[in-house]
């Protein structure tokens, strides 16, 4: 199914929040090529979880992986999925806080309770879900044989996190606190060997954005956006995370890789602004 470049991960265990379907999926599958034990997360389609769960457990040259629901703005059950995942691979060296959702309005619009549910899933559930990760670090101590670090966290934030979004305010302020979140981490845990970091997609070609490349037209429109000319795919965060878990990055801590084609650097300016 996969060809694996090498073992960097070989021997360790990630917890990726939201892997059952695009940029998470890509995540699971690059970490489990370069040699991870894989906690697929999920809170809905139970089928695809399981089935990159076995897709990743049969493959000879992937590590094992299983698929544990947990929602993970719920502190009982993100407790419960680390739980789960000590008991079956022993421990954990990673976890990629990916899972996050979108819930668009007007910010004059936008209902209390839509507010609530992005900054409880983006935000309180990476809170949730890292602090069980430096729970479990601690528990464990280090494992040089394994890993310089004594455990690697990755946020998934966006380029949103520095790009305003009109219509999309409850979005960019969870992406704007993650980082502080991840620098915070990263300097309250760093002098123990935990690196936190974050990485921010632009756009990539996942379902939650369908409307905004299912068309030529409107992928022509994006584009325009992106110095690079193309729209990301899931796999370029991949490769970005498997890398930045392991120890070819190890002096690498507190900051946000932005994997965008260049959408952060302006293309509005291009030509004097």
């Amino acid at each position: 199914m996969y060809q694996k470049p090498n073992e960097r991960l070989h021997g360790q265990t990630a917890v990726i929040t939201g892997a059952n379907s695009g940029i998470g999926k890509a995540v699971a599958i690059a970490l489990a090529k370069d040699g991870a034990n894989v906690i697929v997360n999920y809170v809905s389609n139970p089928e695809g979880a399981e089935e990159l769960a076995h897709e990743i457990s049969k493959d000879s040259i992937c590590g094992e992986s299983i698929a544990i629901k947990a929602d993970v703005s719920k502190e009982d059950q993100v407790i419960n999925m680390y739980k789960q995942a000590v008991d079956k691979f022993g421990t954990v060296d990673i976890c990629i806080a990916n899972a996050g959702l979108q819930r668009d309005y007007p910010m004059h619009e936008m209902p209390l309770k839509e507010w609530q549910l992005v900054i409880d899933v983006n935000l309180t559930g990476q809170f949730l879900c890292t602090r069980e990760a430096i729970r479990e670090f601690m528990r464990r101590g280090r494992r040089p044989e394994v890993s310089n670090a004594l455990g690697k966290i990755i946020h998934m934030s966006s380029v949103h996190e520095i790009i305003p979004w009109a219509g999309h305010a409850n979005y960019a302020a969870s992406k704007g606190a993650i980082v502080m979140l991840m620098q915070t981490i990263a300097q309250e845990y760093g002098p123990i060997g935990v690196r936190a970091n974050s990485i921010a997609p632009g756009a990539i070609k996942t379902p939650i954005n369908k409307e905004a490349w299912d068309t030529k037209a409107a992928l022509d429109e994006l584009n325009k956006l992106i110095p690079y000319g193309r729209i990301g795919q899931p796999s370029d965060i991949g490769s970005a995370a498997a890398w930045l878990c392991s120890d070819e990055s190890d002096y690498i801590n507190g900051t946000t890789i932005f994997v965008d084609g260049a959408m952060t650097c302006y293309p509005g300016f291009t030509t004097n602004g």
